[in-house]
């Protein structure tokens, strides 16, 4: 009886011990892999935020540099205007210079020569005929009769 005991008692103590191993192991295990993943996750997000807040820095910055950019374009045809206005000599050269600064608002239209009208037609993929001649395709085209 001593056999038997023995042979039930050590794997059932095996087994215990094989619970026992595999429930630290994985309590100690999964909570690794997670951390590790949500590290990754994290830095992930991180990053992308930061991307996202570059981004319109970039956009930001971008638009207060067209505008100063427009700004000083009008800074620079007024100076001219007020130069031209004040320097010039006679009222001829002074429209001139306006003019110059300007082109749309002081200078009359002027006639351009323009190209004759011609109706342009595409190419055509088949040959042309009268109306009252029979086609290519026509089973009489081309015979005389």
């Amino acid at each position: 009886m001593d056999y038997s005991l023995l042979v039930w008692l050590l794997p059932t103590i095996a087994l215990i011990v094989g619970v026992a191993i595999g429930f630290f192991v994985a309590r100690a295990l999964p909570h690794a892999a997670p951390n590790s993943t949500q590290r990754q996750l994290d830095d992930i997000q991180e990053r992308f935020d930061t991307y996202q807040n570059e981004v319109v820095t970039h956009f930001n910055s971008t638009a207060n540099l067209v505008q100063k950019l427009s700004q000083s374009y009008q800074d620079v045809q007024e100076h001219l205007a007020e130069g031209a206005n004040r320097l010039a000599t006679d009222d001829i050269t002074r429209q001139r210079l306006l003019a110059a600064l300007h082109p749309d608002a002081l200078q009359p239209p002027r006639d351009r020569l323009t190209p004759p009208r011609t109706v342009a037609e595409p190419p055509r993929d088949y040959a042309p005929k009268a109306p009252d001649k029979p086609g290519m395709l026509d089973e009489q085209y081309g015979l005389n009769r």
